[in-house]
């Protein structure tokens, strides 16, 4: 079973790690969509330190939309990446992946296409070029996820605690906003905001704006401590924890709640209600918690 966490800092990264968590996961802002904090180059080299010391694994985001620009300066971001020992990079751009190949760099890489990786044959397209796993799209449901990884021989990622994104402009439509309303206030996920619909203002939507544009999240954080069980016995051992727009301790405290029910699922003595309702403790009262897609019909997502 390999647990990934996102790391918002060093500390964070070293609290996370004495948690029991994996594997950290990091970025920049520039090549990295929806990091909890951009990653300087200097904290990255910490943190591959910190992780390596303890005989885990750090991935670095470079799952970006890419403009000309970013692939202009992807050589000397992915070179530096591997001379600091990153053990992956996730991938989204068939550019990323080139740039890759051209520079000869042993550096492996997940794809990453965010919405798109909904079956088996696509990821196993990208296995064949190279690829060391897939993540898959949150859209997909279990029956989905299940039927994909019994047909491919390396790991699929699921998200088993965290926001999803249900819409990404790389307009800043926040300032834009802003401008024509004549206000003046921030736009970053320290400002807390949040857009509701008019008939459900109880369920508020997470929204910011960085680098890479506007970003709105689900009213829900997804849950699935219940069901670590099945997915383990379906083989689908890569589970992620997001903590975008959770800080610190917060999120930690949740992370070493998910490594305890790791350990009692090998120690054979899981009580799926038992991590649920400590969970629902942990969990900020502003955000619901929720399974996503993940228990429905794929006929029924729409």
């Amino acid at each position: 079973m390999n647990m990934i966490a996102t790391a918002e800092s060093a500390a964070q990264a070293k609290a996370l790690l004495e948690a029991g968590i994996d594997t950290l996961y990091i970025g920049d802002n520039r090549f990295g969509l929806r990091m909890p904090r951009s990653i300087s180059k200097k904290e990255m080299e910490e943190i591959a330190g910190l992780a390596h010391a303890e005989h885990k694994k750090v991935t670095v985001a470079v799952n970006g939309l890419m403009h000309n620009e970013h692939i202009a300066q992807l050589p000397d971001y992915l070179t530096y990446l591997q001379k600091i020992g990153i053990d992956a990079v996730t991938v989204g751009d068939p550019g990323v992946i080139m740039t890759l190949k051209e520079l000869e760099l042993k550096l492996p890489y997940i794809y990453d296409a965010q919405t798109l990786v909904t079956s088996a044959s696509q990821i196993r397209f990208w296995l064949k070029r190279g690829a060391a796993g897939a993540v898959a799209a949150r859209e997909c449901t279990f029956t989905e996820l299940k039927d994909m990884q019994s047909k491919l021989p390396k790991p699929v990622e699921v998200q088993v605690y965290g926001p999803t994104c249900i819409h990404h402009s790389k307009r800043k439509l926040l300032t834009n906003y802003y401008q024509f309303a004549h206000i003046n206030e921030g736009v970053g996920k320290e400002n807390g905001l949040n857009i509701r619909e008019t008939k459900d203002e109880g369920h508020p939507y997470p929204i910011y704006q960085d680098e890479n544009g506007t970003h709105i999240f689900s009213s829900e954080d997804i849950a699935l401590i219940s069901y670590l069980p099945v997915l383990l016995e379906a083989g689908l051992d890569t589970w992620k924890l997001d903590g975008v727009l959770m800080k610190g301790q917060d999120f930690v405290n949740i992370a070493r709640l998910y490594v305890e029910a790791k350990q009692a699922l090998l120690a054979g003595n899981f009580e799926a209600q038992t991590f649920a309702d400590a969970l629902r403790k942990l969990q900020p009262q502003s955000r619901r918690l929720g399974t996503g897609f993940f228990l429905k019909r794929p006929d029924a997502v729409q």
